[in-house]
């Protein structure tokens, strides 16, 4: 195992400079912020590569982390803007690059090798076998999936050899990270790519009422956090790079006098951000209704009532860096230097001559050289070597402000990470087959009909396997699950086991636990990855895929540049699933004791959005199909994915002829994004 820090770090979000004074005035160990391009957060203040210095040379002169967050998926135009992105970030000299796209991992492996990379949350890690597999590729840190329970987190933490980081407080998405399309397919903005417009939020009922029933409240972890850092958990993290100033102080003043096992103001803390109060429901196992709210008008009274009390939190600087003094006496002169735990040193002589003192100068020294207000420094030891003699009191204030501004500039100074330069990734064009190969995945093996047999290839579940006929195993392909939440893990790995010599044509890989899992076994690579250019196309390529599915939200146009020496797949019939849910919007209305794991939830416009429970989670499916069989010809891929999921038998074997046959959708469909501009 490798060392990892005993004291749990506090990390917060900058969304501008002011939040990120806020979180260092406040105590915040370490800040994460985004770029102007590619942070999750598009919409927040963000920093160009001047404004990205600043914040490191802040922050490093105060003993405060910056991790710099590039952690959306990039289009193949887009290499060379992201190869810029990483250069910015190597020569700010930050502390470690938060990423999910394996194409920033590639890039960052070749152009800055010593710079840390931390897998995003955006990477949907949630189980052992996914931060082996980070640790394995050379990640540094691992960002879990915000809905593991403390036991799920303990167990990665405690068996995996890199550190381990946790949400715990901000808001929570509905989805598990990186597996919602909700937004993307119904508005056109992609959350994968930063610009998530919140549908979650909006009305969407499970029993046509109206109510907000994937709105969860926001998260509030903080007196968890001695059991967190008691599991093994590295860095607490607060979400929030939207928010302002006022915000992230509270939160990280609760997280300090939590982990110091101390009272904080929990009404305070609820008052400047909540959605009718919070929930610790994941962390706790108290996975129920519970944990659905909306932001009130109650609320918003009570954010605006708490702002001007919260700014005295991080008005002044706050003394956290330990400096000792060596203070020479001499007859002609008095020598000041101070040091800090870094060997930074910095030097001042007294103007004036000492003169011979009746009384001991020593007390009123200290008195002088201590009030170091206004800086991040404090005394932490004062050697006096030599009879100190009299000087007037504005002569040690002067050397002592003359050597802690020296001080403060040697620490504020920037420390590049090596880069190089990487060449120009040359782009080539996938050609258009007239007509595809088809593959179908189906839900169950009772939903295949007789007409699939004849299709390139099949997929079902792992957990169908028994259920597949002998002479079409070697053409079908066993998917595994895009969320395994607690047991589900070794039982997955009991399966691959179980049927890696039964004749399957090998495992389609959702997540990236399953090149883990698998590992050595045929791999075919699902949705779930978020392929989206050829450099991540290439780098799961030498992950082992013999064909991979490229993430449905990409425009053709974009689909056509990415083209590895192994098969590309375009879903190319299905009901998207929109998102990937721990929580159940089911349990607004009911429990799992009286439900049938099926439902629906019904939108502000009368859309029905079917809901289906299994394998601990749930999936929310786009009541329109996509559809492309009248337009053969148009898909740069090498293969077609039929995705079966709500359909019945002889719906599947409907779409199956219809396809075929290259004839129009009979009903309401869509085009999904494939003639859209991408954003």
């Amino acid at each position: 195992m490798a060392n990892k820090q005993s004291n749990m770090e506090i990390l917060a979000p900058a969304g501008t400079m002011e939040s990120l004074k806020a979180a260092v005035f406040s105590g915040a160990n370490a800040v994460y912020l985004g770029l102007k391009q590619f942070s999750a957060r598009r919409t927040a203040g963000n920093f160009d590569a001047e404004e990205l210095k600043q914040a490191v040379s802040f922050c490093h002169a105060r003993n405060v982390k910056v991790y710099v967050a590039v952690n959306t998926t990039a289009h193949s135009g887009e290499i060379a803007a992201l190869a810029q992105s990483i250069r910015t970030v190597a020569q700010a000299g930050a502390d470690a690059l938060i990423l999910q796209d394996l194409a920033v991992a590639a890039l960052a492996r070749r152009m800055a090798p010593e710079l840390p990379i931390h897998g995003s949350t955006q990477m949907t890690v949630h189980t052992l076998a996914g931060a082996l597999e980070l640790a394995r590729l050379g990640f540094s840190r691992v960002i879990l999936a915000r809905e593991l329970t403390l036991e799920e987190i303990r167990h990665i933490a405690q068996n995996c050899p890199i550190e381990v980081e946790v949400f715990v407080h901000g808001a929570l998405c509905m989805s598990v990270s990186g597996q919602c399309y909700m937004s993307v397919f119904l508005g056109g903005r992609s959350g994968n790519r930063g610009g998530c417009a919140g549908p979650c939020r909006l009305p969407f009922s499970a029993d046509n009422s109206g109510g907000c029933h994937l709105s969860l409240k926001d998260l509030s972890a903080v007196e968890s956090l001695p059991l967190l850092q008691e599991a093994g958990v590295v860095s607490a993290k607060i979400e929030g790079r939207l928010r302002g100033p006022e915000y992230v102080a509270a939160a990280v003043d609760a997280c300090r006098h939590s982990l110091a096992k101390e009272k904080y103001d929990a009404k305070i803390l609820q008052d400047v951000f909540s959605r009718s109060g919070f929930t610790n429901g994941y962390i706790e196992s108290k996975i129920n209704g519970s944990m659905f709210g909306v932001r009130t008008a109650e609320d918003s009274a009570a954010s605006k009532a708490a702002m001007p009390a919260l700014r005295e939190l991080y008005r002044r600087e706050r003394p956290c860096v330990p400096v000792q003094y060596t203070l020479v006496c001499e007859e002609e002169g008095c020598k000041l230097t101070v040091s800090d735990e870094q060997g930074n040193r910095a030097h001042a002589y007294s103007v004036s001559v000492p003169q011979p003192a009746e009384r001991d100068q020593r007390p009123g020294i200290e008195k002088a050289l201590a009030k170091t207000g206004g800086t991040p420094f404090y005394l932490d030891k004062l050697t006096i070597e030599g009879t100190p003699g009299y000087l007037p009191a504005g002569e040690w204030n002067e050397m002592r402000r003359t050597v802690l501004e020296a001080l403060l500039e040697k620490r504020s100074q920037i420390k590049p990470w090596p880069c190089t330069d990487v060449p120009e990734l040359r782009l080539q064009q996938h050609t258009c087959p007239a007509s595809l190969p088809l593959w179908a995945r189906f839900e169950t093996w009772e939903q295949v009909p007789t007409n699939a047999a004849a299709l390139q290839g099949l997929i079902v579940p792992i957990a169908e396997a028994d259920q597949v006929p002998q002479e079409l195993r070697a053409k079908t392909v066993l998917e595994l699950p895009r969320a395994m939440f607690g047991a589900m893990e070794a039982a997955v790995k009991k399966r691959i086991e179980a049927t890696k010599d039964q004749g399957f044509a090998g495992y389609m890989a959702q997540n990236i636990a399953d090149f883990y899992l698998a590992k050595g076994l045929p791999l075919y690579g699902g949705f779930g990855l978020n392929i989206t250019n050829p450099l991540a196309a290439h780098t799961y390529q030498k992950m082992g895929l013999k064909a991979m599915t490229l993430l449905p939200e990409l425009p053709l146009n974009e689909m056509r540049k990415i083209a590895p020496s192994v098969p590309t797949w375009a879903m190319v019939y299905g009901h998207m699933p929109l998102m990937l849910t721990r929580a159940c919007p089911l349990q607004n209305v009911t429990d799992c004791a009286h439900c049938d794991k099926r439902g629906v939830l019904t939108d502000r416009k009368n859309k029905q959005f079917p809901v289906r429970c299994g394998g601990g989670v749930r999936q929310i499916y786009n009541p329109v199909p996509l559809y492309m069989g009248d337009r053969p010809g148009e898909i740069p891929a090498d293969a077609g994915l039929l995705l079966f999921t709500i359909e019945s038998r002889a719906d599947a074997e409907r779409v199956i002829a219809l396809y075929q046959a290259a004839k129009p959708w009979p009903g309401e469909f869509t085009r999904g994004l494939y003639y859209k501009s991408a954003q």
